[in-house]
């Protein structure tokens, strides 16, 4: 009772207090990712199976599908038949692996198909998104799910530790440090992590100011720890007033 009394007040005293995350598309997006990911894993756990089966297969067939490339041996275990007159180890492994593979190739166009809708939805609802460097139609969805909608966050700095790339100090005597935030909503930290990687490999400016602060002394990982920041400060900007010129037209005509 005392807890739920404390806890009251403190959301009284907030001055922005939080608020839920809407429904409608930032919701179809949400359910459309937590599919796609059930699909890709289990689309792995197939992958590792049909290596394993290989593994253990006859000898003719391993030699057959061993030095594949992952996409050949795929194609190739989908479309293997029957062979009668072989034993029954034999033509029961090439079942197993027909069966394995063809569960792959549906659970990746299953994943393709999901992943076409979310770039459908993205292009409505954030469309400037699209348009940076590093952003794809996975982690512009996480972001859109995780942001939901303008006022959820009551500034740029609260949106980065919900991200979890708001800097930790991390000092002690003499050194003066910060180490990686490992809280906050780690879907949303991966989409940042994923589209510094891409611009840390793509973007001359990008690596233009990752070695800018390896010759300040911070290390890669220190750099690039401040390039997500940097691009969380963007995409809340980005986000936050894309629909501020429509309000301002809406005051003006009124």
């Amino acid at each position: 009772m005392l807890d739920a009394i404390r806890a009251a007040r403190e959301a009284l005293a907030t001055e922005h207090v939080i608020q839920p995350r809407s429904r409608g598309e930032r919701e179809a997006m949400r359910v459309l990712l937590a599919t796609r990911q059930g699909a890709v894993h289990a689309s792995t756990a197939a992958i590792n199976q049909l290596k394993a089966l290989i593994v253990s297969a006859p000898d003719d067939l391993r030699a057959e599908l061993r030095r594949l490339s992952r996409p050949a041996r795929i194609t190739r275990c989908a479309g293997l038949r029957d062979r009668p007159a072989l034993s029954t180890e034999h033509r029961m492994t090439i079942r197993a692996l027909r069966s394995t593979a063809q569960r792959i190739r549906h659970l990746q166009a299953e994943a393709r198909e999901l992943e076409h809708e979310l770039l459908q939805l993205v292009r409505q609802q954030a469309a400037e998104l699209r348009k940076s460097l590093g952003f794809g139609p996975i982690t512009a969805a996480q972001i859109l799910v995780s942001w939901s909608h303008p006022g959820r966050f009551r500034s740029e700095a609260a949106f980065a530790s919900f991200a979890g790339v708001a800097p930790i100090p991390a000092s002690s005597g003499l050194t003066n440090k910060h180490r990686l935030n490992r809280g906050g909503d780690r879907q949303l930290n991966r989409a940042m992590h994923t589209i510094t990687l891409i611009r840390m490999r793509l973007d001359p400016s990008t690596k233009a100011y990752v070695a800018r602060r390896v010759s300040e002394g911070k290390s890669p990982r220190d750099a690039q720890r401040c390039l997500k920041r940097n691009v969380c400060r963007q995409i809340f900007r980005m986000l936050e007033r894309r629909n501020q010129p429509d309000a301002e037209g809406t005051a003006q005509a009124a």
